[in-house]
């Protein structure tokens, strides 16, 4: 199995997410999820990188792309850019304590 067929199972959760707040407009704040999504791209970039360098983490050639950002392969992103496209449409779908009290 290879990372990016892995990475679909959960990118296409996220999508599942993302078309779910869509229908119900509850859409999420894109500005926001495409500034943190940049900055946590870049924490991610530095990280990784640092820790596949000192031997912490390593992957199997078969199963990565051979795409890299410096010694981090590409799929690697993949995880980031799901969690912060899906943790703010689950926020909007599930909506604030505080607003679920108030009824």
């Amino acid at each position: 199995m290879t990372y990016w067929l892995l990475n679909s199972v959960f990118l296409a959760l996220v999508v599942v997410l993302v078309a779910t707040a869509l229908v119900l407009h509850r859409a999420p704040r894109w500005r926001a999820i495409a500034a943190t999504a940049g900055i946590l791209i870049v924490m991610t970039a530095i990280f990784d990188n640092v820790m596949i360098s000192v031997g912490l983490v390593g992957y199997s050639a078969d199963a990565i792309s051979g795409a890299f950002v410096g010694v981090a392969p590409l799929e690697d992103f993949a995880y980031a850019i799901a969690a912060v496209v899906a943790l703010p449409c689950l926020w909007t779908l599930l909506g604030s304590r505080s607003a679920a009290h108030s009824d």
